[in-house]
Formats: C-alpha cells, structure tokens, sequence
C-alpha cells in the first residue's frame, strides 16, 4: 500500500473520503472473516498497514488477517493466483480487503509578501502625545508546498469464485507527517465506513 516513501514537510494532517461505491447487486451477508492485503513495493510499509488495518478490524466477531501471515512468497517474486485461492480457502477466508497507493501529489502555492504597520505605545510624553509614529513591517514572499496521499481500498467477496467487489472508496490524506500517520488515518476511515455500511458486523 504505500503510504510509503513519504517526506512530507507540511504540518497539515486528515485523512477524507473522496469517492465511495458500495456494490449494489451485493446481497452476500456481512464479512466476518477478513485478509487483509497492502499492496506496496515496500515490505515493512506492506507489513505495517496489515497489521494496522487487521487491529482496527479485528472485534469478538471479525478477525482480520494481516497477508502476511500466511501468503508466504520469495521477496520480488510474484504472488501465484492459485496458491492465493488456495489458501483463502484453506483459511476460510469470506471477505478480502485491499489497498494500495494511486498517487503522490505535490501542490506548491506562491504567498505574496505584504506590509502592515505596528504602532509604537502610546506614552503620555511629548512623542507619545504627537502624531502616533509608525513603522512598516515587512513580510517576504515565499512558497507552500502540500501533499495529498491518495490510497484506494477495494472490499471482496469470496462467495464467487473469482471474488464478487462489495465496496470501493479512495482516500486522500493531506500533509502526513509520515507513513505510519497515513496508515493510521486510512484504517480508521476505512473501518468506520464498512461499519456505516453494514459490510462488517
């Protein structure tokens, strides 16, 4: 998933949903049983948003499971199809959910300068008493830069055999300090919309 490479400067952190699609010929019952899956060219990035998602799933009646687990795969090499049907099955897996990164986006915005004044106190003196005096204060222009981190998530089930889509949302988090900050919004976001939308109970 990846949240990953991410230095990020600004100071600005949410985490929003931007777009969401639940299936509406979905009639399949809630998902109890959940893998969870980050998609990301990152290990320890992958590891820790399975992790993250699977702990914020995870109640008396849902136990999610981080991939990693029990997908086991020579780093870089590609991940079968069939041993991944095998052992969702093996598993008894019902729900999958997946996220990845779609994009990095990088706003820079120009601020212009501009003056103001400050009055000096008021003192009961002479130059107090005389035309208040003024200084200008001078504030430079410089540049802003944000960051908007847009992570999708994709909801399966595995009623079919190929796995039937039940909800679809995309994510933007703006300005993450770090990785673990955008991890941490998406699976809480992530959770209450499943929630909100009966597909976990």
């Amino acid at each position: 998933m990846v949240i990953l490479a991410l230095s990020v400067i600004a100071q600005a952190k949410s985490t929003k949903l931007v777009a969401s699609v639940k299936n509406p010929g979905y009639s399949g019952a809630p998902l109890h049983r959940i893998l969870i899956i980050g998609i990301s060219h990152d290990p320890a990035l992958r590891l820790d948003f399975e992790d993250a998602m699977a702990a914020q799933l995870t109640t008396d009646k849902i136990e999610a499971i981080p991939a990693h687990t029990i997908l086991l795969r020579a780093e870089g090499s590609d991940l079968d199809v069939n041993y991944l049907k095998a052992q969702i099955a093996e598993h008894k897996i019902d729900g999958i959910i997946v996220s990845r990164l779609l994009h990095i986006a990088k706003d820079v915005t120009y601020i212009s300068g501009h003056s103001y004044t400050i009055p000096y106190p008021y003192y009961r003196s002479f130059y107090g008493y005389y035309p208040t005096v003024y200084r200008q204060v001078y504030s430079p222009d410089y540049l802003r830069e944000d960051k908007t981190v847009r992570i999708e998530t994709n909801v399966y089930s595995t009623d079919t055999p190929e796995g039937e889509l039940v909800w679809t949302g995309i994510s933007d988090t703006f300005n993450p300090k770090s990785a673990p900050k955008v991890i941490e919004g998406v699976v809480k976001l992530a959770a209450k919309e499943l929630e909100k939308e009966s597909i976990l109970q």
